[in-house]
């Protein structure tokens, strides 16, 4: 059986709950915020957040890599920039899971380095509060996780395997194998 993070009708009521505090929070911006979306792992998240925000939002997406298997490396590389003017526009980045802050923080210092927003936001779905490295603020998050435990489903993933199903487990040691030996098909 397998040890659950989130289930889907949690991540719905998370996704629902965030949407509307979002809502509230950017209804006044004279421009409509940017929701970036950090490819791949946040697609699942992005699209069920953007549902149940009520005001008017850009979208657009960025890639940036940093993992290899369960672990991350350390190198950050930027995979697909952003192709929207955010110039003076809140941007509100859209992620999976804050854990070193390594990423993001990059992220975040690309934004302001070459784009100039108004102001940048942070919305995770996870944040791995005790798993730091940088100083990252998570204005928004979904579930806060005291353990740096590797996480896999609703866009997470290991290795590209099981990004599609609709709620967020632990793998076991067997199942991390099990998809080692599918890769190798």
């Amino acid at each position: 059986m397998k040890k659950l993070v989130m289930s889907e009708n949690e991540i719905q009521d998370v996704c629902k709950y965030l949407g509307k505090k979002i809502s509230k929070d950017l209804a006044g911006e004279e421009k409509p915020p940017l929701v970036l979306c950090v490819l791949k792992g946040a697609v699942n998240f992005t699209m069920d957040l953007t549902k149940n925000i009520t005001i008017p939002v850009f979208m657009d997406y960025i890639q940036i890599s940093s993992y290899s298997g369960r672990k991350s490396t350390g190198d950050i590389k930027l995979i697909h920039n952003l192709r929207f003017d955010i110039k003076d526009r809140v941007v509100l980045i859209c992620e999976d899971v804050i854990d070193t802050g390594v990423s993001m923080d990059y992220l975040i210092h690309h934004l302001y380095a070459n784009y100039q927003p108004k102001k940048v936001l942070v919305c995770a779905m996870f944040d791995k509060i005790n798993a730091r490295k940088a100083s990252v603020r998570v204005d928004y998050a979904g579930k806060i996780l005291t353990e740096n435990d590797f996480l896999i489903g609703y866009g997470l993933d290991y290795n590209e395997f099981d990004r599609n199903i609709p709620y967020v487990y632990i793998p076991t040691d067997e199942e991390i194998a099990h998809f080692d030996e599918l890769n190798k098909k």
